[in-house]
C-alpha cells in the first residue's frame, strides 16, 4: 500500500464528511432534529480527525534528527490516537450529553422530510467514502478478515477511516430510524432513543481505536509470521541460526530490528563481518520495512535451536 494510496481514502473521507456537516447543521436548523444534531457534530468530528490524520503524515515524513535519531515515524500513531479520543469526547458524549437532554424536553420535529432527504444524501456520501476506504485496504489487508485487519494492521490511518465510515453508517441508519419513529408515532422520544444510540456507537469505536493505536504507539513488534521471515533470511552462509531477535516498528512503513546471530568461532574478523553484510541484505531482501537492522555475531550458548528468545515466543 503506497502512501498516496493511504492518503485517497483520507481525502474522500474529509471532503464527504465536511459537505455532510454543513448539511446535517442545515436540517437541524430547520428541524430542530437532535439527531440531526448529533450527527453533525459527528461530522464534524469526523472532519477534524481526517485533517489530523493527514496531518500526522506529513509531521511523520520528516527527517531524522540528532534529538530524533530513529526519525518521526510514530507521528502517525500518536495523531491516529488523539483522532480516537476526539471521537470519543465531541462525538460521543455529545450526542449522549443532546439525547439525554432531548428525553425531558420533548421538543418536536419540524419539517422532518427535510431531515430524511439530508439523512439519505448522507448515507450515499458516506457510501462512497467507505467504498474508497475499503478499496484502498484490500491490499494490506491479505487473507486476514476485516477485523483481524483492523487489530493487527501497523498503518494506523485505514483502520481509522474504516471504524469511522463504518460508525458513520450505521449512525446515520440510527438517525433515520428516530427521525422516522417519531414521524410514525408523533413521539419525538424516538428521536431522543436515535442520538443516544448514536452516542453509544461513537464509544464503542472510540474505545477500539484508542486500545489499538494505544499499542502501536507504546511500541509494537513483528507479529509472529514476520519474525520467522526474519529469522529465515538472517541464517545462511556462516550465520548457524538466531540466538534472540527485537523487533518495534518506528513508523507503518519502518521496522527495527535487532538481532544476536551466532557465528563459529574460528571465522576470521574479516569473515565475520562478511558475513554480517550478507545477512543483512537478506534480511533487506525479504522485509523491505526493516529500515534499521542492528546485527551483533556471537557465539552459540543457548543450546535452543527454535531462533527466538524463548522470552519472546509467544508459542507455549
Amino acid at each position: 500500500m503506497s502512501a498516496s494510496g493511504g492518503s485517497r481514502a483520507i481525502i474522500a473521507a474529509l471532503s464527504a464528511n465536511a459537505g455532510i456537516a454543513l448539511a446535517k447543521f442545515a436540517g437541524f436548523a430547520i428541524t430542530g432534529s437532535s439527531s440531526m444534531l448529533a450527527e453533525g457534530v459527528h461530522s464534524v468530528a469526523d472532519t477534524a480527525n481526517q485533517g489530523l490524520l493527514l496531518f500526522g503524515r506529513r509531521r511523520a515524513s520528516r527527517a531524522a534528527t540528532p534529538e530524533h535519531p530513529f526519525g518521526y515515524g510514530r507521528d502517525r500513531f500518536f495523531y491516529s490516537f488523539v483522532v480516537a479520543l476526539l471521537l470519543f469526547s465531541l462525538g460521543s458524549v455529545f450526542a449522549i450529553y443532546e439525547g439525554v437532554h432531548k428525553l425531558s424536553a420533548h421538543e418536536e420535529l419540524e419539517s422532518p422530510l427535510v431531515a430524511i432527504v439530508i439523512l439519505v444524501v448522507a448515507l450515499a456520501l458516506e457510501g462512497y467514502s467507505f467504498r474508497t476506504a475499503v478499496h484502498e485496504s484490500r491490499e494490506l489487508k491479505g487473507d486476514a478478515t476485516w477485523w483481524g485487519f483492523i487489530r493487527q494492521s501497523v498503518n494506523p490511518e485505514l483502520p481509522v477511516v474504516l471504524l469511522e465510515d463504518t460508525g458513520a453508517l450505521v449512525g446515520l441508519v440510527f438517525a433515520l430510524a428516530g427521525v422516522g419513529l417519531t414521524v410514525a408515532t408523533g413521539d419525538p422520544v424516538w428521536d431522543a432513543v436515535g442520538t443516544i444510540a448514536i452516542g453509544t456507537l461513537l464509544g464503542v469505536i472510540a474505545v477500539i481505536l484508542i486500545v489499538e493505536t494505544k499499542s502501536l504507539l507504546i511500541g509494537e513488534g513483528a507479529p509472529p509470521p514476520l519474525r520467522t521471515t526474519i529469522t529465515s533470511a538472517l541464517v545462511g552462509g556462516p550465520v548457524e541460526r538466531v540466538i534472540h531477535l527485537r523487533t518495534q516498528y518506528l513508523g507503518p512503513e519502518e521496522l527495527l530490528v535487532a538481532a544476536k546471530i551466532a557465528v563459529p568461532g574460528s571465522l576470521p574478523t574479516e569473515e565475520v563481518a562478511a558475513a554480517i553484510d550478507a545477512a543483512e541484505a537478506r534480511l533487506r531482501d525479504a522485509v523491505p520495512q526493516a529500515r534499521l537492522v542492528y546485527l551483533e555475531p556471537d557465539l552459540d550458548r543457548t543450546g535452543s535451536d527454535d531462533g527466538i528468545d524463548p522470552a519472546l515466543d509467544p508459542t507455549p
